[in-house]
């Protein structure tokens, strides 16, 4: 290849990962004749959500589950998520935030049944999450359910071969340094503790610095330990980083790419455009967003939760 060829750098497009994943859920619905039922809960105006609830609907009805959208207001969206709870044709539950914007949003969280949370925002998913615990069970049979969006990029890491099959589970990003930009509690850091846990050494880069998520040296640790890195930035991260996963929500913030190491995997998790157009120039791989991704992963999570709900009555 002559340098008048362009860059090496390859755009790997969500619709490509989630047809895959797809499949494999298709795949898995098919070995029952129970069609299962996720409703959705809406009790905002957000023209996100809304758009979000559409796009949930729509996969559900193209891959053969049964979807039902309900619209409350949010005074009385805490007793119909309880008669959801109750309901046993309901098979999965998810609220579109946010509801109320505040840490009553957080107590909504809690309200829906462990069993049918599509979303993994119950506390014994996110305790589970963090304590790098993996199953339900003892037998390790059960799954335990993890959120969409990190989640998401997990099998986009996995698609693209960054997950080294070779070494064991729960230890395949080995020798992977990884930057995440944003450490929201909803995706960036529940985000940065999986990959951790999974053995990458991580930077974790928020407006307030830098924490290292990591499972130490040789990861000989259960699960990861977050330090302060008061001493870096932004911009020391990002060359020491084989991969680059920014979720900014700001318009105005682009990453500063000539930090970026030249053949880093770069991911857009945000709905605005953290790399700016030069990055070809730059990384080996690009993915510019996940939202099929993501999509698709619900469908995956409402699976498993079926399977815990009544596996022998629903023919899982």
């Amino acid at each position: 290849m002559s340098v008048d060829d362009g860059p090496l750098c390859q755009t790997v497009l969500s619709a490509t990962i989630a047809r895959r994943i797809q499949q494999e859920i298709t795949n898995d619905r098919e070995k029952s004749e129970h069609s299962p039922l996720l409703v959705g809960f809406l009790s905002n105006g957000d023209p996100a959500a809304r758009m979000y609830a559409d796009w949930t609907a729509k996969t559900c009805v193209n891959n053969g589950f049964q979807f039902q959208l309900r619209e409350v207001d949010r005074e009385e969206l805490e007793d119909r998520l309880v008669d959801a709870n109750r309901d046993e044709n309901v098979d999965g539950i998810i609220v579109y935030y946010p509801v109320f914007g505040n840490r009553q949003d957080q107590y909504l969280q809690q309200i829906v049944d462990v069993s049918k949370d599509v979303e993994g925002l119950n506390h014994t998913y996110i305790f589970n999450l963090y304590q790098n615990i993996r199953f339900l069970d003892e037998e390790k049979l059960q799954k335990s359910v993890l959120p969409c969006t990190p989640l998401a990029v997990v099998k986009i890491l996995e698609y693209l071969q960054i997950y080294n099959p070779i070494l064991p589970y729960g230890s395949r990003l080995f020798g992977h340094t990884v930057t995440v930009i944003n450490r929201s509690e909803v995706v960036g850091r529940p985000l940065a503790a999986l990959l951790a846990n999974d053995g990458a050494t991580l930077y974790s880069v928020d407006v307030t610095g830098v924490q290292i998520f990591s499972r130490g040296e040789g990861i000989r640790k259960r699960r990861h330990d977050v330090t302060e890195a008061g001493h870096m930035s932004l911009e020391s991260c990002l060359p020491l980083s084989d991969v680059v996963i920014s979720g900014v929500p700001g318009e105005s913030f682009k990453i500063p790419i000539q930090h970026i190491k030249s053949g880093a995997c770069c991911i857009n998790f945000s709905s605005e455009k953290n790399f700016p157009p030069g990055i070809k120039e730059k990384a080996s791989i690009y993915v510019p967003a996940i939202g099929k991704v993501t999509i698709v992963i619900l469908l995956r999570n409402l699976l498993v939760s079926v399977r815990y709900l009544n596996p022998l009555l629903k023919g899982y």
